[in-house]
This record gives structure tokens, C-alpha cells and sequence, in this order.
């Protein structure tokens, strides 16, 4: 900010101090030229404490900007690598799903062996009977008896064959009613585990809501106090100004009176002294008399010099007041407008971060939820596969705890990475609210920033706004 420019010079001689220049002497001079000096170092002073204040706030904020950045930068580099660990958890689950096809595509083959094998075994079984029956008609007539008998024994085979078929058929109808126990058992918890998780998350975002708002109601409030006791000071320093210029002006008008009525009986005085000549002695009293009247006015004069010089350090230090606010007031302009650009910047940059959040979230929510649907339609395709290939109750145990295994692992992995994107969020979140209280100790006011903090976001998609993870096969 400049300084007011000084008043042209009127017409006629300067005056310093109420004395012309011709009639001031050395120590005068030296001393005005001291004072003059003097004011000269204080507004360099000046000059130079506003500059530094000035540079300070210029590195704050690019310290803050350079910050900001680096967050940016890291809260990138998270999603990266949530997207990386995504396509090779999806690499993983094409490598799983290979590995069951060919365990599939051995059991079909086996199955195919042993049907052949079956096939051969019975064409050699048919042929034999067939040359035990022609031996067997041959020696009819003579082992009718032994054929009775062994008619006999078929029976009893065949009546022990339907008991062990009937016991099969039981078996399996109990294999089948366990199984269909158990997922329904699996779809309890998994409704239970998704209400809990519901819950959970409407609180945490009913508690994260409530902190936002009264942080809010907090920077309004200490927004207003400031604004009000700015407001105060400025209009107390400007009446006082004001007050003190009323009061100057009507002090230099009643001196003014004086003086002209002062010149007025001198003229009068000496126009007498003219006239009244005459008498010598008459001349000589009114003589003394003007002299005591002279005398008066000479001290008159003297205190309206002395009341001169205060009224010209009381308009200097107007002056000075006057460019102080000025400066005060340009500077405050300056804050404003940085004020403004800052306030522009962070909340552009704030509804930036959030649309992308708030897009990658969608997106992932949406890839969870086609791969749970996929997952769901593979785990049916799966057990009907089982249910079909008639493997033993051994196989079947053994593949689905390794089908646990491997889904638990992945839904290890994805719960690691999900609070890691939220711890990461939470310092993002932490470095929001230190720029906020760095704001506010410049006086900025935050109070129409509307923006909702990541935290939640991502809270809520880790504790239950979309699938979680994989959901487990049930034996």
C-alpha cells in the first residue's frame, strides 16, 4: 500500500515548527532534521515488518499447496494399488475356476474309464453265461434238483440285493436333508452378518454427521465473534478520529477569532496614537497603557504559536492514522481476496476428491456386486456339478474346504486394502481439518464450505454399503 501523497505548497514561505526557516536557528534545524529522520526509519520499520508478514503467508501457503498435493499423490497411488490387487484377485479366481474345470474334466474321464471297463466286464460276464447255459441244458435233465436249489440261492440274492439298495437310497435322501440343513443355516448368518453390518454403518454415520455439524456451528460462531470484534475496532478508531478533527477544527477557529480581533485593536491603537499627538504627557500615560496591552498581546501571540505547532503534530498524527487505516484497510482487501481464491481452490479441489471417491466407489460397488452374483450362479453351477458326479462324501469335504480356504484368503486380502484405503482417508480427512484451523487463524471463514469428509465415504463402504468380499461355499 502507498502512503497518502502530502499537499501541494501553498504560497509564501514554509513554516517549520511556527517559525519561518530565516528564523530558526542551528539546534532547531538539526532537530527538526532528527524528528524528520526518525519518521523516516519508523516507516521503514514498517515497510519492512509488513514485506516479512507478507513472505510468510506467501510460504504458508505454498507449504499448504505443496501438502496437498502429496496427499492427492498418495490417495492416487492407493487407488492404483486397489486396482492392481483387484485384477489380480480376479487373475486368481480364472486360475481357481481352471483348476476346477480340470478336476471336473479327470472325474468325467475317470467316469468314462469306468464305464468302459464296466462294459467290457459285462460282454465277458454275458458271454460265459451264455456257455453256462448251453452246458447247462445240456445236463438239464440230471441237475433239475441242483437247478431248483439254485434258484433257491438267487432268490435269496436278489432279496439281499434290494436290502442294500434300499439302504443306499436312505443314505443319500439323509445326505441330501444335511445339506439342505446347512445352507439354510449359511443363509441365516448371512442375513444376521449383513443386518449387524447395516446397522453398524447407519451409526457410524449418524455419529461421523453429528461431529460435521457441530464442527460447522463452531467455525460460524468463532467466524461471527471475529467479524463483530473486527467491525468494532474500525468504527471505535474511525469516531475517535473523527471526535478528535471536530474538536481541532473548533479550536484553530476560536484562536483564528482572537487573533483577528487581536490585529483589529492594534490598528485601532495605533490609528489613537496618530490622532493623539497633542499633549505630551496624555501621549505618554496611553503610551504605557499600550505597552501593557502590547504586552498582552505579545503573550496572546506566543500562545497562539504554541497552539499552532500542537495543531500541526495533532494533523500529523491524523495523517499518520489516516494512512495507517488505509494501509490497514488495503491490506484487509489483500487477506479478502486471497481469502477468496483459497476458499475457490479448496472447495473446487474438495469436490473434486469427492466425485472421483465417490465415482471409483460406485464403480467397485458395482464389480463386487457382479462378482457376488457371478459367484453365487458358479457355486450353484458347482454343486449341481458335485451333486450330479455321485463323488464320494470324502472328495466332496475335501474340495469345499479347499474352496474355504483360498475365498477366506481373498476375503483376507480385501478387507486389509479396504481399511487401508480408510486409514489413508482418515489422514487425508486430518490434513483437511489442520488446513481448516490454519484458515481460520488467518481469519478466513469456512462457514458456507459444504463438503462431506472422505472418511464417511469410505466408511460406509467398508463396513457394509456394497459386498465386502466373496461369500464362502457351504459344504
Amino acid at each position: 500500500p502507498q502512503a497518502p501523497k502530502k499537499k501541494g505548497k501553498g504560497k509564501g514561505t514554509p513554516v517549520v515548527d511556527g517559525l519561518a526557516p530565516e528564523d530558526m536557528t542551528k539546534e532547531q534545524v538539526e532537530g527538526h532534521i532528527g524528528r524528520i529522520r526518525e519518521e523516516l526509519d519508523r516507516e521503514r520499520e514498517e515497510r519492512n515488518y509488513f514485506q516479512l508478514e507478507r513472505d510468510k503467508i506467501h510460504t504458508f501457503w505454498e507449504i499448504t499447496r505443496r501438502q496437498l498435493e502429496e496427499k492427492k499423490a498418495e490417495l492416487r497411488n492407493k487407488d492404483r494399488e486397489m486396482e492392481e490387487a483387484e485384477e489380480r484377485h480376479q487373475v486368481e479366481i480364472k486360475v481357481y475356476k481352471q483348476k476346477v474345470k480340470h478336476l471336473l474334466y479327470e472325474h468325467q474321464n475317470n467316469l468314462t474309464e469306468m464305464k468302459a471297463e464296466g462294459t467290457v466286464a459285462m460282454k465277458l460276464a454275458q458271454k460265459e453265461h451264455r456257455t453256462q447255459e448251453g452246458t447247462l441244458r445240456k445236463d438239464m435233465r440230471a441237475l433239475k434238483v441242483e437247478l431248483k436249489e439254485q434258484e433257491l440261492a438267487n432268490e435269496v440274492v436278489v432279496k439281499n440285493l434290494r436290502l442294500k439298495h434300499t439302504e443306499e437310497i436312505t443314505k443319500l435322501r439323509n445326505d441330501f436333508e444335511r445339506q439342505v440343513q446347512i445352507e439354510a443355516k449359511y443363509d441365516k448368518k448371512m442375513k444376521m452378518l449383513r443386518d449387524e453390518l447395516d446397522l453398524r454403518r447407519k451409526t457410524e454415520i449418524h455419529e461421523v454427521e453429528e461431529r460435521k455439524n457441530g464442527q460447522i456451528s463452531t467455525l460460524m460462531q468463532r467466524h461471527e465473534e471475529a467479524f463483530t470484534d473486527m467491525k468494532n475496532y474500525y468504527n471505535d478508531i474511525t469516531l475517535n478520529n473523527l471526535a478528535l478533527i471536530n474538536s481541532l477544527k473548533e479550536q484553530m477557529e476560536d484562536m483564528r477569532k482572537k487573533e483577528e480581533h487581536l490585529e483589529k485593536e492594534m490598528l485601532e491603537v495605533s490609528a489613537q496614537n496618530r490622532r493623539l499627538a497633542d499633549p505630551l504627557q496624555k501621549a505618554r500615560e496611553e503610551m504605557s497603557e499600550m505597552q501593557k496591552k502590547l504586552g498582552d498581546h505579545e503573550r496572546d501571540k506566543q500562545i497562539l504559536v504554541g497552539t499552532k505547532a500542537r495543531l500541526k503534530v495533532l494533523e500529523k498524527e491524523l495523517k499518520s492514522l489516516q494512512w495507517e487505516h488505509e494501509v490497514l484497510e488495503q491490506r484487509f482487501i489483500q487477506v479478502q481476496r486471497e481469502r477468496d481464491e483459497l476458499y475457490s481452490k479448496f472447495t473446487a479441489a474438495i469436490l473434486e476428491v469427492q466425485q472421483k471417491t465417490g465415482f471409483k466407489n460406485l464403480l467397485l460397488e458395482r464389480k463386487l456386486q457382479a462378482l457376488s452374483a457371478a459367484m453365487e450362479k458358479k457355486e450353484l453351477q458347482l454343486n449341481e456339478v458335485l451333486t450330479a458326479s455321485n463323488l464320494d462324501p470324502a472328495t466332496l469335504t475335501l474340495l469345499s474346504h479347499k474352496l474355504e480356504d483360498v475365498l477366506e484368503s481373498k476375503n483376507s486380502t480385501i478387507k486389509d486394502l479396504q481399511y487401508e484405503l480408510a486409514r489413508v482417508c482418515k489422514a487425508h480427512s486430518d490434513l483437511l481439518r489442520t488446513y481448516e484451523a490454519k484458515l481460520l487463524a488467518f481469519g478466513i471463514p469456512l462457514d458456507n464450505v459444504g463438503f462431506k469428509p472422505l472418511e464417511t465415504a469410505v466408511v460406509g463402504q467398508t463396513l457394509g454399503q456394497g459386498p465386502a468380499g466373496l461369500v464362502s461355499t457351504p459344504t
